[in-house]
């Protein structure tokens, strides 16, 4: 019985920090996995950006691919030595799209046992019908290649991967938690500035600066409390002594004066925030507003949706032309799906990847908290009684402790959701 395995989206290897694969045991054991296959005739295909090509930015051209090589040995020899026993096919993406542009890495790969396709997709034939294949990055204005197979025809992102994700894997020791080079796993990228902030908040800041702004912001509810009591103390509405006069604070001495000093103080600042926030307010919602309309800002959530749907309309646009076509699978997007259209299937094949889930901190007016966690998968995809069956597996990985005690603090308790929830297990009547 022919099988065949998708994954996709590894992005293994890049420069300094990024030449770490977080998952290479149980890739590697996957491999074995699909070795020991006697009841199948197995071909895994890897959907593209199995490699991290654009993030090496020390070495060019053709050489980017030995020093993948050397990078991962491991990896490599499982590849070599499992393809002796199955076929592994993979395609180009667009973070290893030089493999599309140089004919010597076929042969490079073919002494791994990897054959490498060299082109934008690929068809399989399967119960009388096909599969359609490719990574799609073809449909990203980004990250589209205007001419595929040409070396020097790289588009915008690029330029964007190269300078920002393969600075960060040069860069990202230098910082005290080594979490820079965690910038490709942001996803949408227009959720990075956030997440920016709040590495820098909670990692990267001076611990005495965020010291004093914790004691503010947490103070704040307070502080409300005690400017309203101040306001009816001083307009003698009430005596409240929640501000003025207090007599509990005075009660304790030099410790209740200390108190009364930093509520005075955060006070003060919080009224200047609040005279200031109604003309800032309205400065700020202006120019979101104004930005929207260019197209430049837009919510992360609702982008996820949109750039899905681009997927859903070029995949019914392909079974109209190919008649013969009972499944568009791809890549890129790094959001595992299977979307039904009639008695046809959409399979985005998701990523390896380390993946952000945010979280709000149990104290408000903190930034928000990026928990990491992984969803290794792959889908089968097989013949049965005339019908095209699509199965979804997961491999379980537990990601390391990488939170500082205050974000661990702060998410205390927090209830993790599901990433996504696809049903192990579809058929597909094509008849």
């Amino acid at each position: 019985m022919r099988t065949y395995y998708f994954i996709s989206d590894l992005h293994i290897g890049g420069d300094e920090s990024l030449g770490v694969c977080d998952f290479e045991e149980q890739l590697i054991e996957f491999f074995e996995f699909l070795g020991n296959k006697q009841d199948e005739q197995v071909e895994l295909i890897i959907v593209g950006d199995a490699f991290g090509l654009w993030e090496f930015t020390l070495v060019e051209g053709k050489d980017k691919l030995d020093v993948l090589i050397s990078q991962f040995p491991n990896i490599f020899s499982s590849f070599k030595r499992v393809g002796e026993k199955i076929k592994i096919t993979l395609l180009p993406g667009n973070h290893d799209y030089e493999l599309a542009c140089y004919p010597e890495y076929v042969e490079i790969l073919k002494k791994y046992n990897i054959y490498l396709e060299q082109t934008a997709s690929i068809l399989r034939e399967l119960a009388e019908s096909q599969l359609w294949i490719e990574h799609g990055s073809q449909y990203d204005q980004i990250n589209r290649m205007p001419d595929f197979g040409n070396p020097y025809a790289q588009p915008f992102g690029y330029h964007v991967t190269s300078k920002a994700v393969g600075a960060a894997g040069q860069f990202s020791e230098k910082g005290r938690y080594n979490w820079l080079k965690d910038i490709q796993s942001v996803y949408p990228t227009e959720d990075i500035p956030h997440w920016l902030v709040s590495n820098y908040f909670y990692k990267e800041m001076s611990p005495y600066l965020r010291i004093i702004l914790l004691q503010f912001l947490f103070l704040i509810s307070i502080n409300l409390i005690v400017l309203t009591g101040a306001a009816l103390d001083a307009l003698h509405v009430k005596e409240t002594n929640l501000f003025l006069n207090n007599r509990l604070l005075e009660s304790l001495g030099v410790l209740g004066s200390l108190f009364q000093l930093m509520l005075t103080i955060n006070a003060v600042i919080l009224a200047i925030i609040l005279i200031l926030a109604i003309p800032v307010g309205l400065i700020i919602r202006d120019l979101k507003e104004t930005i929207k309309r260019f197209g430049i800002l837009v919510d992360p959530a609702e982008l996820v949706g949109e750039k899905e749907s681009i997927y859903i309309d070029a995949a019914k646009e392909i079974f109209d032309n190919n008649p013969r076509v009972s499944a568009f699978i791809y890549g890129h997007t790094h959001s595992p799906s299977v979307t039904t259209i009639e008695r046809k299937a959409v399979v985005n094949t998701g990523t390896w990847m380390k993946q952000f889930k945010t979280v709000k901190p149990h104290f408000g007016y903190l930034p928000e908290i990026y928990i990491p966690s992984y969803q290794l998968n792959y889908f089968r995809i097989f013949e049965e009684r005339g019908d095209i069956v699509i199965e979804y597996h997961k491999i379980n990985k537990k990601p390391a402790q990488e939170l500082t005690l205050i974000q661990r603090l702060l998410t205390f308790h927090h209830k993790q959701s599901k990433i996504v929830n696809i049903p192990e297990r579809q058929s597909f009547n094509i008849q």
